[in-house]
């Protein structure tokens, strides 16, 4: 409160007009390194490479719901690894509910742009009927898409005969089995 009151009696002496003194013009010196400034860019529809690489340190640091927000504005205006993590929000339940439909989804519309982390998902969802109807062959092209550009995973299930658990964590099989 005392610096602001000093701030606008600077600002008067210096004769700047009253709305210039009372912040309508805008912020002065805004915050441009913070989650917060990119948070509030992005509830204005701003979108920049920076603004989509914080979506990964808003969910590592918990706060999923903001993730949500910059990775969904990020995968709308085609950044491919957004989709890719939105795709990891959904089938996690995480800033909302589970939802493997949406998930493959996101891995669907990354592998049709040609993202090579899309084109394994994809392949892997294909594979494992998660979120999808189970197509082993479509999802071994897909995984063979995602090697031929360098994947290291994509080329390690291949060695693997296609055998989707030697990406898959032990933890997580069970949701990748078929339910029925």
């Amino acid at each position: 409160m005392r610096k602001s009151a000093l701030s606008l009696a600077l600002l008067s002496v210096l004769g700047l007009p009253a709305a210039a003194q009372e912040g309508t013009q805008g912020d002065l010196n805004p915050p441009e390194m913070s989650l917060e400034r990119v948070l509030r860019d992005v509830e204005r529809g701003e979108t920049s490479m920076t603004h989509c690489a914080s979506g990964y340190f808003l969910t590592k640091s918990g706060d999923h719901a903001g993730a949500r927000a910059v990775f969904g504005l990020c995968a709308e205006r085609g950044w491919t690894g957004a989709m890719t993590w939105m795709s990891q929000l959904d089938d996690n339940g995480l800033g909302g509910p589970e939802d493997p439909a949406a998930a493959a989804e996101w891995n669907r519309r990354a592998a049709a742009a040609g993202d090579p982390v899309g084109l394994f998902n994809r392949g892997l969802d294909l594979l494992r009927g998660r979120g999808t109807a189970r197509d082993p062959e479509a999802g071994r092209q897909f995984v063979d898409r995602a090697a031929a550009a360098g994947l290291g995973d994509a080329q390690r299930l291949q060695r693997a005969g296609y055998d989707w658990r030697e990406v898959t964590p032990d933890a997580d099989e069970a949701r990748y089995m078929p339910q029925g």
